[in-house]
This record gives structure tokens, sequence and C-alpha cells, in this order.
């Protein structure tokens, strides 16, 4: 029995929820895992934000074509990769590239974030976060531990999109009192993809001119091309922490895409999810995606340790405190 054969049938749920989500979950763990032991070793955390990148997109990954994989394996598709990808049955596709958007969006996001903190680190040489934590073994695996959770949890929406079967999705029933009623998966957008989509675009581009901005000032900074303590211009003078605030939109945005479409009967039926519990459920789990990282971000390591930094550096001087009385710490001002 090979080692795939093992995980399949060791993860052989009859919901297909959990069979895609404890696996998927299962390799974030032993990713971070694998990474910590040699950076604890080391006293490094050069490897950190690159690591979680890779967690993120080896998850996603995973989930996408595990129901291929269990499908191969249990002798229900025939051929390869190719024929899953090939041109599928009246319905399938509607949900196939639903399932490869949300993915593809991860993947962009994620290989973006992860090049751009791996360069940052790469020439700054430490990050300041670790300072007090990269002695200690515990705390040190703890970030790798907590990195491990943020993956799952943001992934939620994602993982439980890429779980359901395309055969699932070929028909759906809308069961009233006197009939089942056959009804095909739209191919066309619903309005919650197209506001879905639209959140994730604008929480993505936020985030991006915000870090180009500030990495182009730290450039100029170096150069002594400007003395400036901090940065206050372009979209720091709308909000504070306007990276933060692009990364809480773009997986609203993909807890809104995922959202709008699992709640529906068609999806409800693929996951074994029926009535107002079965929706409960998946409307938690794309709920836990943004508001995990909304509190991530502005209670734990985000905000918080920014603001802290630069009070104790800066906090008496005027320039700094008319910044923060008038730039928003969040949500950006128009």
């Amino acid at each position: 029995m090979t080692l795939l054969q093992t995980i399949l049938r060791t993860t052989a749920f009859r919901n297909p929820l959990l069979r895609t989500l404890v696996p998927t979950v299962a390799l974030a763990y032993g990713i971070q895992t694998a990474v910590a032991v040699p950076s604890i070793a080391a006293k490094s955390e050069r490897f950190y934000d690159l690591s979680g990148s890779l967690t993120y997109l080896s998850c996603t990954a995973l989930s996408l074509f595990l129901p291929y994989l269990r499908a191969r394996s249990a002798g229900n598709v025939a051929g390869g990769l190719a024929e899953y990808l090939s041109p599928p049955a009246p319905g399938q596709g509607a949900w196939w590239w639903r399932q490869a958007v949300l993915s593809v969006a991860v993947g962009v996001w994620a290989t973006r974030l992860g090049s751009y903190l791996f360069q940052r680190i790469t020439s700054d040489g430490h990050d300041s976060r670790f300072d007090s934590i990269r002695g200690s073994a515990v705390k040190f695996y703890a970030a790798f531990f907590a990195q491990a959770t943020w993956v799952s949890l943001c992934l939620l929406p994602v993982i439980a999109i890429n779980s359901l079967p395309r055969s699932a999705f070929a028909l759906s029933r809308i069961q009233n009192v006197t009939s089942s009623i056959p009804v095909p998966i739209s191919a066309k957008p619903y309005w919650t993809d197209i506001l879905g989509l639209s959140l994730f675009l604008f929480g993505l581009t936020f985030e991006i001119i915000a870090d180009r901005q500030k990495s182009q000032w730290a450039k100029e900074k170096k150069e002594k091309k400007h003395s400036e303590e901090f940065l206050t211009r372009g979209l720091w003078s709308k909000s504070r922490h306007p990276n933060y605030f692009g990364e809480s939109t773009l997986w609203t945005g993909i807890a809104v895409a995922a959202g709008g479409l699992l709640v529906r009967n068609s999806a409800q039926v693929g996951l074994r999810l029926n009535g107002l519990g079965g929706r409960i459920v998946v409307l938690s789990m794309c709920a836990a995606s943004p508001g995990f990282v909304t509190f991530l971000l502005l209670k734990v390591s985000g905000v918080p340790l920014s603001e802290n930094k630069y009070d104790k550096r800066y906090g008496d001087r005027k320039d700094y405190k008319a910044w923060k009385e008038n730039t928003p710490m969040f949500l950006p001002k128009f």
C-alpha cells in the first residue's frame, strides 16, 4: 500500500468535507513543524514567512486535487488528470471554474506576499517580531504552530469549495411540496461571485500598493533622499495600516464568493449537509476566515506590535501625534 493510499484510507470519512479538511489541515501543521525544527536549531526566522506561503500553496493544491485522487484511487475516474481537466458533463463546468478561480486567487496572494516578505527579511537581516522569542524553542515553535492555525482557518472557505466532487454538481435538486425539480448549476457568475471576487481584487491591489509605497519609502530613506522617520504619504495618509486593511478585505472577498455558493441547495447536498444547520456550518467556516485574519491583525500580531513600536519611538513628537489623530487606524478615509 502506497503512502497516498494509506492517507486516503485513513481519511475516508463519510462526509466529503471532512475527507478534504482533515488531510489539508494535517499538511499545514506538518509543513510548519518541518520548517520549525531547523529554524529553532539555527535560531533564525528567515524562512518563517516563506514557509507560510509554501503552506498556503501546498494546502490549496491538496484540497483542489484530493477529490480527484480519491476518485481515481477508487476506480471512479478513468484516465488521469487530463480527463479530469477535460470538458465536464453539463453543469459540472459551472462548478469547476469556481474551484479553480478561488484556488488561483489564494495562490497569487500567497506567492506575492511570501516573496515580498522574504525579500524584506533578506534585506533587513532580521524580523523584530522574533527578537524576544527566537531564543526560546517553545515560544519559537508556538509561532510556527500559530502560522499553521492561521493557514488552516483562512483556507476554510476554499477547502469547503474544493471538497465537493464535480459529479455532485451535474444537477442539483430543489425540494418542494409536490415535486423534485432538477436544476443545473449556472455557469454564469452569481452576484456573490462578482461581489466576492471584486472585494478580493480591491483588497489585493490595496495591499500591494501599500507595500510598494512602504518599500519605496524605505529605499529612498536608505539612499538619504528624505529624512522622514515614519511614512505618512500615499495610502499611509488614508490609513495607518493600509496593508492590513487590504489583507482583511481580500479574505472577506474569498469568504463572500465561497459562502454565496456553499449555502445553495446543490452545495448542501454535495457536502451531505441539510437544512438550516448545514447552512450555519458553511457560513461559520466562511466567516472564520476573514474574522480570524482581522482579529489577528487588530489584536495580536499586526496593529498592536506596530503601534507599540512606533509609540515608543515617536510618541512624544507632535507630527506623529498629528498623524495618529488625523489618520484612521484601519478603515481608510477617502
